[in-house]
């Protein structure tokens, strides 16, 4: 082969071999083109991804800052309120949302130890304050009776007998209080009929000649139960007769029931929304813990204190009812269990009394000194004192007529002119006496348990 033709084939073979390193090259170079390309994407794909996670992150904070953790403040302050749970309901299978479910229940937790330590010490610091106010109360009953036991003149009778009222009115006020931070009544009573517990608890609101009982019944009232349902029953009649107009009566009405007698108050006053009724009817049953700080301002205890007394003695109250006057029904319902009957006295006891000897006259004294009668006996068989003079000792005798003055006729037997009294100062005396003793059974006390304890 001459020169010439191999270098013609050399040529050939290096042009073959430059070609088929050309197209390897070329096919390296496309697929790292297709590689690169693929990589990108999935890069992409997943920035994508990781952009949306970072956004889905982001929203679920905002929403855990600006709506579950508010709602769940304002659960803790004890307004019925749902806290809502997270956006994307699917977070809850992933740690990050299982995170946030953690810092929900550590805030929940924390709030509702700060939330329990300060409403037990505002009830501590309540409730002894309330302990001071009706002890107070009691000493200044004990110095009215004992002022009521020493004056006979009218005038002062009344006003001690006013005294007496807003004393009573301030102790129930204290007494409510105390019951609503955990304390008992604090009195324990010996078995009474049912009409004199409505008495006592009428005695123990301002507007008390407003209340008319329009039936009797035989039952009674256990003894460990009669506070309770008196202190419930002063509350009721007292928000009937604050919600309604002065001039309307607020009727008490039994009605017996196969398993219990129901007592039946009914008001002329503005029924209640349906808002109020709901609150009530959460308060009334009792079934959760009372929170002092939220019952407004000025605080709205009444429901409140009765829901308390009516889960811890067993009785039950409601005001979803309304009255045929338009206003508000409250039945009190007590169970066959807190009723009992009173055994009549003896009849040895109410035996006719001896007849009364006959009347001498006393021996008036030189110095016209007043004379000391012989007492008299109470319904009760307690002596009466009486201090009468010796120019009125007739005291069953009706006021002389005065004598008819010139120009004028006689006065007509038994007539009192104007101007003059019906009876003695000393009688009037006494009959506010009576009235005063008969309001204070209503609320005697068989014995103070100063300390509050349970009387069960």
């Amino acid at each position: 082969m001459s020169p010439t033709a191999r270098e013609d084939l050399m040529e050939q073979q290096l042009l073959v071999a430059a070609v088929c390193c050309l197209a390897v090259v070329t096919f390296v170079v496309v697929a790292m083109l297709v590689r690169q390309r693929q990589t990108t994407k999935r890069l992409r794909n997943r920035i994508g991804l990781l952009e949306s996670g970072v956004g889905v992150r982001e929203n679920e904070i905002a929403h855990l800052v600006t709506a579950r953790l508010p709602a769940l403040v304002q659960s803790l302050n004890g307004r019925p309120v749902d806290v809502p749970g997270p956006l994307n309901p699917r977070l809850r299978d992933v740690p990050y949302g299982r995170h946030l479910d953690k810092v929900i229940e550590m805030f929940s937790e924390a709030g509702g130890r700060a939330k329990a330590r300060a409403d037990e010490s505002a009830k501590a610091t309540l409730k002894a304050m309330m302990r001071g106010v009706q002890s107070l109360a009691n000493e200044q009953q004990l110095a009215i009776s004992r002022m009521q036991a020493q004056h006979d003149d009218p005038d002062v009778l009344e006003g001690l007998l006013k005294i007496d009222h807003m004393n009573a009115q301030l102790g129930r006020r204290a007494q409510v209080s105390a019951v609503l931070c955990g304390s008992w009544p604090g009195l324990q009573r010996s078995a009474s009929p049912l009409t004199d517990v409505v008495r006592g608890a009428t005695s123990r609101i301002r507007d008390y000649l407003r209340v008319q009982v329009h039936s009797q019944v035989s039952d009674a009232v256990v003894s460990r139960a009669v506070e309770p349902v008196v202190l419930a029953l002063a509350e009721l009649l007292d928000n009937a007769a604050r919600h309604s107009q002065p001039n309307t009566p607020v009727e008490v009405n039994f009605q017996p029931a196969h398993n219990g007698m129901a007592i039946v108050i009914d008001d002329a006053g503005v029924a209640m929304t349906t808002e109020e009724l709901k609150r009530a009817e959460r308060l009334l049953a009792g079934q959760e813990t009372v929170d002092i700080n939220r019952l407004g301002d000025p605080p709205q205890v009444g429901f409140a204190v009765i829901g308390v007394l009516a889960a811890r003695y067993g009785f039950h109250v409601s005001v979803d009812t309304r009255s045929p006057y338009g206003g508000v029904r409250a039945v009190v319902f007590l169970p066959t269990g807190l009723l009992t009957r009173i055994e009549d006295r003896p009849k040895a006891a109410v035996a006719a009394p001896a007849p009364a000897p006959a009347r001498r006259e006393p021996v008036p004294e030189p110095s016209g000194a007043p004379v000391e009668q012989q007492p008299s006996l109470t319904a009760g068989g307690l002596p009466r004192r009486r201090r009468v003079s010796t120019a009125d000792h007739d005291t069953n005798a009706a006021p002389q007529a005065p004598a008819a003055a010139p120009g004028r006729p006689a006065p007509q037997p038994g007539s009192v002119p104007p101007g003059e009294p019906v009876r003695p100062a000393r009688q009037t005396a006494a009959g506010l006496g009576a009235w005063q003793r008969g309001t204070r059974s209503g609320r005697a006390t068989v014995s103070h348990d100063s300390e509050g304890k349970s009387p069960e």
